[in-house]
């Protein structure tokens, strides 16, 4: 109600966004929810690698490649940090001449050595002997000089520089760059980089073992994470829930434990074993348990792993990763998520080429093809998109077995809460099956985090045990949110409360429809009431007659707003967004509708996420088709409302008395409705047991 919707996409409360029959379940109820890892041999067995310790780069090519940096470092300095260029020495005559000539500018001397810079550049004649014994003569254009002052020199030759406008500085006007810092920017950087290197490739190896620039670089080595026997913690014992998918993976353990029995009689076992279904139902859980009750190495990677920037590094970690597991063999690998690289390949052809993508995934296709049974590597994988992989990977030979692991149903719910309370002391009041029975459409992943925010709260609020509120106030926090302090004007209050009134009192009237639990009018997260129903039993098929409800039902709130006040307003947002989807599943998946007649024309592109695809991007019917779905999708969205007006009509006096009832005290349970509408609940033809 509100801004925000009243009831949310949650399959606990009323009107459930996620409740589709074809997936059983009430609301969203489906079913289900050695060290041989030591670094490679290298050189020569039964004694030191031939070129030195582990690690180390094998041929002499391999030096080119420091003295090449080494050479490279030493020019660039040279050229963009060059040294001072070094005095010239002359004559000390040559000098005085100068400085009368007025050709000095700048003089410095340090102890009897004299250094300056003449204002024109002079040309000296040097000459010497080579080491051969000939003589030779050099010329040199010289602008810094240097000179030494004679031990006989007269005192006037200060006079001599102040009369010819010459500055005199007190020190010498360069001095020599130290021997450690020319060695240091000569060649530091180089040898920074070196000894980088040098350190990247003793920690990394190559795919092929030799180690050196071929694990420095090595894009295509495996990132599977391993986990050996001993340090996979999961079993069966862990898993609950999803008795179906289990049992059929118990033989998957059974082949890895005892391979003899089934090859004897000329079987083989799977070479792939494909989970699909919803997220947070267990896959992974369950891939670990089979690793963990059949002792063997687990290696475990995301498929948006293998696949990278730089062409061909995916399908290089495939074939890395898959050699690993055949050293390591009887071993699983287990790659998560398998539509990231698996979808179907043509995508890339109006490209110019195959992408990354096909090619990791070609690589994966030629590894499981030329995997022999015989060497004890299964593949599990998981995906919540079974209907976007390639056909060629979901071929026999490839991915043999395909496990639907779906969301588990009552007794399901009961048994994954008891794994997860094992260690949380819980209240006396607390019953599993009860909590189990008001969390349809939970899976495991939810259900761990209902006990954890359970728990949170009671230590919170300074508990020794976990109550039954706890869990009931866990379950509204994750389901809307947490309940803000909202400060209502009488009149707002007064609208949520008829609205949630209307919700309530055709849950009690409409046959068949699910019993109402609770309503409040306590803001929570975006609501600003919640009007709770809840299944007593799981359903797995839905009649025309029990969706027409569910759409009554969640059109009850605008039909009490127009009744009592005349007008609309924002708050049934979410009602009108089930409502639609509920409607065109009627129409386009379910053949509900004499109009369009019994046909399926909706995608099942997502059909393991939330909600699904009800209308089809792209439509594979005609305009005509398209306008008669959305005919005959408004005739029963008009006609639902019509009934719940009327309905609503006729219980009038209801309507005023909850919704008084909701502004005195604001939360009412079952038997509180019961009391204040003094309605008994309408049961349906079909809630009636057979013999009854």
């Amino acid at each position: 109600m509100g801004a925000a919707s009243d009831t949310g996409d949650s399959p606990w409360v009323r009107r459930q966004e996620a409740a589709e029959p074809e997936r059983g379940g009430a609301g969203r109820s489906w079913r289900g929810g050695d060290a041989r890892n030591g670094r490679r041999a290298q050189g020569n067995a039964g004694g030191p690698p031939p070129f030195g310790p582990p690690g180390t780069p094998v041929g002499c090519a391999w030096w080119l490649l420091p003295l090449a940096l080494l050479l490279v470092n030493y020019l660039v300095v040279a050229l963009f940090f060059p040294g001072e260029g070094a005095p010239v020495e002359v004559p000390y005559t040559l000098f005085r001449e100068q400085v009368a000539a007025g050709n000095v500018t700048v003089v410095a001397t340090r102890a009897d050595v004299i250094e300056g810079e003449f204002a024109a550049p002079i040309t000296v004649t040097r000459t010497g002997t080579t080491l051969l014994g000939q003589e030779f003569a050099q010329e040199l254009e010289v602008r810094r000089f240097r000179t030494t002052l004679p031990s006989f020199a007269g005192p006037g030759l200060e006079e001599l520089l102040l009369r010819n406008g010459v500055v005199i500085e007190a020190e010498t006007i360069s001095e020599p760059r130290s021997p450690l810092l020319t060695l240091l920017i000569s060649f530091g950087p180089a040898l920074l980089m070196i000894g980088l290197l040098l350190w990247i490739t003793r920690r990394t190896t190559s795919p092929d073992g030799l180690g050196g620039l071929g694990g420095a670089f090595s894009f295509g080595r495996s990132r599977a994470k391993r986990l050996d026997a001993g340090d996979v913690k999961v079993t069966f014992d862990d898993v609950a829930g999803i008795d179906e998918a289990e049992n059929e993976l118990v033989e998957i353990v059974d082949f890895l434990k005892n391979p003899q029995k089934y090859t004897r009689l000329g079987g083989t076992a799977p070479k792939g074993v494909l989970l699909v279904g919803p997220p947070g139902t267990g896959k992974t859980l369950l891939a670990k348990a089979v690793a963990g009750e059949a002792g063997v190495p687990f290696f475990s990677m995301n498929a948006s792993e293998f696949v990278e920037m730089i062409v061909g590094v995916g399908a290089s970690r495939v074939r890395d990763m898959f050699a690993e597991a055949r050293k390591a063999a009887p071993a699983i690998i287990f790659i998560d998520e398998l539509d990231a690289i698996g979808r179907r390949r043509g995508g890339a052809i109006f490209s110019g080429g195959s992408s990354e993508q096909e090619q990791t995934l070609n690589q994966i296709l030629t590894e499981m093809d030329g995997m022999s049974t015989k060497e004890g590597v299964i593949v599990i994988a998981a995906t919540n998109l079974p209907e976007v992989l390639d056909p060629a990977l979901l071929r026999a030979g490839r991915f043999d077995r395909r496990v639907t692991v779906l969301p588990p149903d009552k007794a399901g719910r009961k048994a994954i809460l008891e794994v997860h309370t094992r260690n949380v002391p819980l209240a006396p009041d607390v019953d599993l099956e009860e909590i189990a029975a008001i969390t349809p459409g939970l899976v495991g992943a939810d259900l761990r985090n209902l006990v954890n925010e359970a728990a949170l709260l009671a230590a919170r609020l300074g508990r020794d045990a976990v109550t039954r509120s706890d869990f009931h106030e866990a379950l509204e926090k994750i389901i809307l949110g947490p309940e803000r302090k909202l400060l209502l004007k009488r009149e707002d209050r007064e609208r949520v409360a008829y609205h949630e009134a209307g919700h309530a009192i055709l849950g009690l009237v409409v046959p068949g429809a699910d019993p109402v639990t609770r309503v409040t009018i306590t803001p929570r997260g975006q609501s600003l009431g919640v009007t709770y129903q809840r299944p007593e039993e799981d359903r797995y098929n839905f009649s025309e007659s029990y969706l027409r409800g569910r759409i009554m039902g969640a059109l009850g709130g605008r039909a009490a707003e127009e009744l009592v006040y005349g007008d609309r307003t924002t708050g049934a947002e979410n009602d009108l967004q089930q409502v639609t989807r509920l409607a065109y599943g009627m129409v386009v998946r379910w053949g509900m509708s004499d109009i369009v007649g019994p046909v399926s024309l909706a995608s099942q592109q997502g059909q393991f996420l939330a909600g699904g695809e009800v209308i089809p991007r792209e439509k594979p019917y005609s305009e005509a088709t398209a306008e008669a779905i959305d005919k005959a999708a408004r005739q029963i969205v008009d006609e639902c409302y019509q009934e719940a007006l009327r309905l609503l009509s006729e219980h009038r006096d209801a309507l005023e008395r909850l919704a008084s009832a909701l502004m005195e005290r604001e939360t009412l349970d079952e038997k509180q409705v019961l009391e204040v509408t003094g309605i008994a609940r309408q049961v349906s033809h079909e809630d009636v047991p057979e013999g009854s």
